[in-house]
């Protein structure tokens, strides 16, 4: 796994998701987003798991939770979904905990909600496990 691969792969995500947000645009719920947003990534044979239960270690224990993983695309790109009035930092440090707990290197936010996806609905964030791998 490299920097630059993770990066060819966050813009195929995002790709995907301008596409769903070309055919449906703002004001749908989240869940809509999601189903297509699924369908768009297996058209493009990419592999996700989704809306998993996150476990939380805790003292050596590891606790069930209600935490749910919106998107895990290949295995390594934590994707959280949301079609909100805008961002606000919870939603942030929701999908950075979710890097954290699943041990991946990048995450993308994605809003649906908002006139143009690719300049103010998706953010994209790296973790120290990003900054440690090689460029190629």
């Amino acid at each position: 796994m490299t920097k630059k691969y993770l990066n060819e792969l966050t813009f195929q995500i995002v790709g995907a998701a301008i596409e769903v947000h070309k055919a449906l645009g703002p004001g749908l719920l989240e869940s809509v987003y999601h189903k297509c947003l699924k369908q768009e990534l297996t058209l493009r044979k990419l592999w996700y798991a989704s809306e998993f239960i996150v476990n939380v270690g805790y003292k050596g224990i590891v606790l069930d939770t209600e935490l749910r993983c919106d998107l895990l695309i290949e295995n390594l790109i934590v994707v959280e979904l949301k079609s909100v009035d805008s961002i606000i930092p919870v939603h942030e440090a929701q999908l950075l905990t979710y890097m954290k707990l699943l041990e991946k290197p990048k995450g993308i936010l994605i809003n649906f909600n908002c006139s143009n996806l690719f300049k103010e609905g998706q953010k994209t964030f790296v973790n120290e496990l990003f900054r440690n791998l090689p460029e190629e």
